[in-house]
């Protein structure tokens, strides 16, 4: 048990923030025309730790009526006791969905306090085991004309040095597969033959359409294959990727740990993804790459990059983080110490504690809404 004499939570807060899209957002099943972040805001020991995730403002209604409770009172120190003490407390309200997003938010929170409060860059609590997290950039999405597509790649290839970039196809729920390989075809003729392409389709085909594809997908040599079909059909994931040769990729909606098991075990991914802000938080990320190196897999962290800059760089079997646009935007504008990457490679600063960020009151409270 923790000493007596460890400084305790003393408060939190959660606050909802909706910031409109750039211009209008669509992948293969959803479309959008904002985002919504939930912050959370732990305090104790003096110091105050932050932590966020993006899902509905129902987020935040769960942090302060469910989870608030079982985390003042207990040690700064002691993040897994509190992760316990909050997934018993959501037991009869589920903790998919919402529910999981918010726990995420608060875990993250405490990590970042604790650094803080310790005086410490995130990364240096944890142990590392690189300097820095290779990025893909993403977005692409299509709801882009072809001109804005082009705009987007060039400048992430040619004036920011990325070497991996992933397209959305899927257009329609799959329905415009002719447009979507025209779209690839875009994307490979503007980075050229030695950027990597990945392709992200938001599970909106059948595993038959994907396999007629194979072929063009090979001839446009793409090597990432994300959510070809829905994430929940893993036999049809596991078809895909008998089938084809890009690396299929799929977890970004794992709740807890048997389910990145089941997907695992399935044999349905090349690579598997978990997303800080959904499994859990960090300690339920770093559990996730572990179920992944038991399979022999790498993970590859989906969204809010600066929320896993730290987390990620313990992993020996990362892969890379997803530099995407619509969470850069916020994440960028939100915080002091989210600094662009390096041809590609985002790096924590360790001159900073926690996870290097401060809050940029003004900005954020324009986007206000809760």
């Amino acid at each position: 048990m923790s000493s007596t004499e460890d400084p305790l939570v003393t408060g939190m807060e959660a606050a909802v923030y909706t910031v409109p899209t750039d211009r209008p957002s669509a992948d293969g099943t959803f479309t959008w025309d904002s985002t919504t972040m939930v912050l959370v805001r732990v305090s104790g020991g003096g110091r105050e730790g932050l932590g966020w995730t993006y899902g509905p403002a129902a987020c935040a209604w769960v942090v302060r009526d469910l989870l608030a409770a079982q985390v003042r009172g207990l040690s700064v120190m002691d993040v897994p006791a509190a992760l316990e003490a909050m997934v018993r407390a959501v037991r009869n309200a589920g903790r998919p969905g919402a529910v999981g997003y918010a726990v995420s938010a608060v875990e993250t929170a405490l990590w970042d306090l604790k650094a803080k409060v310790l005086g410490l860059p995130l990364y240096r609590l944890l142990g590392a085991a690189r300097t820095g997290a290779p990025l893909y950039a993403s977005g692409g999405l299509t709801s882009y004309g072809d001109d804005v597509l082009r705009e987007q790649l060039s400048d992430w290839v040619h004036e920011r040095g990325f070497t991996r970039v992933k397209v959305k196809i899927g257009q329609d729920r799959g329905l415009r597969e002719r447009r979507d390989l025209e779209r690839l075809a875009i994307a490979r003729e503007t980075v050229g033959p030695d950027v990597e392409l990945f392709a992200d389709a938001n599970g909106a085909y059948s595993a038959k359409q994907v396999i007629r594809l194979a072929g063009a997908l090979a001839d446009l040599d793409v090597r990432w294959l994300e959510e070809p079909v829905s994430s929940d059909d893993l036999d049809g994931l596991r078809r895909v990727r008998d089938a084809v040769p890009a690396d299929v990729a799929a977890g970004e909606y794992g709740f807890d740990l048997p389910y990145f098991q089941r997907m695992c075990a399935a044999g349905a991914v090349d690579c598997l993804q978990s997303d800080i802000t959904r499994c859990g938080g960090l300690l339920e990320f770093a559990r996730t790459a572990t179920v992944a190196a038991a399979h022999g897999l790498e993970l590859s962290a989906h969204c809010a990059p600066f929320l896993h800059r730290h987390a990620a760089l313990p992993l020996a079997n990362l892969r890379h983080l997803e530099w995407f646009h619509d969470h850069v935007r916020i994440e960028t504008r939100f915080f002091d110490g989210a600094d662009p990457p390096v041809d590609g490679v985002l790096y924590p600063d360790p001159d900073r504690p926690g996870l290097g960020l401060e809050l940029r009151e003004a900005d954020a409270d324009a986007f206000r809404t809760g």
